[in-house]
């Protein structure tokens, strides 16, 4: 099968190679899916799961990406749940080669049901943001109707869930980015918005939660603002700084069937936009991801056309 695959931890994305790779077997509880588009995140190339399995020892060559959409070709001994020929989306293990190739093996409990109007595309666009802002808002965050968030990055893959999310909680979201961010954030939802080079973040006041996508002095001028029994959240690794009379949460995502179900369903019935950005072919992703200009939006590479 054809993959992206790389081998040189310093050289980041430069490193990627397209290459063909042998068809993943599937182990007790695996299935195998004929990948259709796949999300990717480029601070995957930091990551030391990306390299490493989890002894420690070295994995490369490895194929990275960790989001899927597709379809179900095959099934490991003792798995339930799912069946050949059924459209799925989710997220792969992190310690084993990801979704930037033709074929995965991915543990079946890491699916859920993509249904039928529901493309590939915006399948492979929703499971590392939706499933971000899902846990962060409400397991980690325990959001209520009422409370204000603090949405950092709030037109990017994640803030723009973020907002979106937190919006149709009952939450009153003050959206943060550049000054060319302000009107996506807006759009997706945020009710106000701090443009981080040119406002005094400051002036937001107090604030009940803070979902934290960029750390260090904007994490700890923050947690600052957060009210008494408040929270920051954070995706960026263990939080600098902790509010004075409050919670500092960090965490990595994790899959979870019934919560992909709940956002998938969102977007079905038009609660839920997705924020996709470039979208190329498998051929063409090294490029894609090597490009110099901004990312807008999440990047999926269209795996099958």
């Amino acid at each position: 099968m054809k993959a992206i695959v790389v081998t040189d931890q310093a050289a980041g994305t430069a490193g990627m190679k397209l290459a063909e790779r042998p068809e993943p077997p599937a182990a007790i509880n695996d299935v195998i899916v004929q990948i259709h588009a796949s999300g990717f995140v480029p601070t995957e190339m930091a990551w030391p799961s990306t390299w490493t399995d989890r002894r420690d020892r070295d994995r490369t060559p490895s194929i990275p990406g960790h989001e899927l959409a597709g379809v179900v070709t095959a099934l490991g001994y003792g798995t339930t749940g799912l069946s050949v020929g059924q459209r799925v989306f989710g997220l792969a293990d992190w310690h084993r080669d990801g979704t930037l190739a033709e074929y995965v093996a991915i543990e079946a409990r890491n699916l859920a049901p993509l249904p039928g109007d529901v493309d590939f595309t915006v399948g492979a666009s929703l499971p590392i943001s939706g499933l971000t802002a899902w846990q962060g808002l409400f397991q980690h965050g325990r959001l209520q109707a009422g409370k204000s968030v603090l949405a950092h990055g709030a037109a990017g893959a994640v803030g723009s869930m973020v907002t979106q999310l937190a919006r149709e909680a009952g939450g009153y979201v003050i959206g943060t980015g550049r000054a060319a961010d302000r009107q996506k954030a807006l759009d997706f939802g945020a009710q106000e918005f701090v443009d981080l080079d040119n406002d005094a973040l400051e002036d937001v006041g107090g604030v009940d939660l803070v979902f934290d996508v960029i750390g260090g002095d904007i994490q700890k001028r923050s947690a600052g603002l957060i009210r008494a029994g408040g929270t920051l959240v954070s995706i960026v690794g263990p939080t600098e700084a902790r509010p004075a009379d409050g919670l500092a949460v960090d965490f990595v995502v994790e899959s979870d069937r019934a919560q992909l179900s709940e956002i998938v369903q969102r977007v079905r019935d038009g609660r839920l936009r997705t924020n996709i950005g470039n979208v190329s072919a498998l051929d063409d992703a090294v490029a894609t991801f090597n490009a110099t200009e901004r990312r807008a939006g999440k990047t999926v590479i269209r795996v099958r056309p």
